[in-house]
């Protein structure tokens, strides 16, 4: 795994990266990528990993397997290291939706009531899906043809980030710093996605930033820059940090409220190739974060969904819903994950054809 949990690449300057089996160039993602790599080489049915910024979702992304952060709060972290307890998570990993399913059963709480619901409206942004820079992967068209297919005309297109700023008042004072941006970005979500990371840096300094400057332990690089980025920054107006954190939160329920369903990529595009400067990722990075952080400020639960190889890497979108639904968001992904790979085989066959 990455250092104290402080990447989403997967690599270990000490110890070495473990290869992803689904695509051996490429980063396995993190921090979480042992647990991740060992699933999808078969040595394992299931594995458990963390997740505060990231670190199953990315992995099971770059993997192509699935990958859960529950709701915040709702899985115990006794005994883990903590990070960043505002958003500590322990999450699992899977091939399969069945075994996945199994250890999601005895890890989640029990259901109040065992009923199953239909989700009556399902969110599929498309300003979250222009993050990647690029339509081509169909990703978007599947996920819109798949819903509909299976759940009717349940699907709403609005862009989130307009969403965000019209209902966390908060945001206002932060969005100018983040408007002007030449790679494909959404402003709202980069100020959730900056907000979060602030909050995380300061409890990380709380926990670790003592041991860290009496041990100087020898840290790898881009890891070494956060660490010491985070344990020296000043915290910031955190009033405005925990407002909006609360507002967002609140605005995410109403938008998916009990019985909805909010999709988006997981990550902003193919996994990284191994031994990448680390200043070249940092667009990626950014644009990972706002994406991540949907789910990540709100305490909302998180799939991340395998669609298969395209071009020799993997392909995968999430489904997102309120908090303590988890249960809930695994039954609607049951559901919908044959329509999604039919729908898949379909885009993915044509434009094979058209080309």
């Amino acid at each position: 795994m990455d250092e104290m949990a402080y990447s989403i690449n997967g690599e270990n300057a000490h110890y070495g990266t473990p290869t992803n089996p689904c695509a051996p160039d490429r980063v396995p993602g993190g921090s979480s990528s042992g647990s991740a790599v060992a699933v999808a080489a078969k040595l394992v049915d299931f594995a458990l990993g963390t997740d505060t910024g990231g670190s199953v979702r990315v992995p099971a992304a770059y993997c192509g397997i699935f990958g859960l952060r529950p709701s915040h709060g709702l899985v115990s972290t006794e005994n883990v290291t903590p990070m960043s307890q505002m958003f500590d998570t322990v999450g699992w990993f899977a091939r399969d939706l069945s075994t996945f399913s199994r250890v999601s059963n005895v890890l989640l709480p029990l259901p109040a009531d065992n009923t199953t619901k239909q989700p009556l409206q399902f969110t599929i942004p498309k300003d979250c899906f222009e993050i990647l820079g690029s339509l081509k992967d169909q990703t978007y068209q599947i996920l819109n043809a798949s819903v509909t297919k299976r759940f009717g005309e349940a699907v709403d297109n609005r862009n989130l980030g307009e969403f965000v700023s019209n209902n966390v008042p908060t945001i206002g004072k932060f969005i100018s710093d983040f408007s002007e941006s030449e790679a494909p970005s959404v402003p709202a979500l980069s100020v959730i996605s900056y907000v979060m990371r602030c909050l995380q840096r300061s409890e990380f300094k709380a926990n670790h930033a003592e041991w860290v400057k009496t041990v100087k332990p020898n840290l790898g690089p881009g890891i070494r820059e956060r660490v010491y980025e985070a344990i020296i920054s000043a915290d910031g107006p955190m009033e405005d940090f925990h407002a909006l954190k609360t507002e967002f939160k609140s605005a995410l329920s109403a938008l998916v409220k009990d019985d909805g369903i909010l999709a988006i990529p997981t990550v902003p595009g193919s996994p990284p190739k191994l031994r990448m400067e680390a200043g070249a990722l940092e667009n990626f990075r950014a644009r990972a974060f706002s994406l991540l952080s949907i789910a990540g400020l709100s305490g909302f639960c998180q799939l991340s969904i395998p669609l298969g190889v395209r071009d020799g890497v993997p392909v995968s979108v999430s489904l997102v819903a309120r908090h303590g639904a988890d249960r809930f968001l695994l039954s609607v992904a049951q559901e919908l994950y044959g329509t999604l790979k039919e729908e898949t085989k379909k885009a993915w066959s044509s434009s094979q054809s058209s080309l």
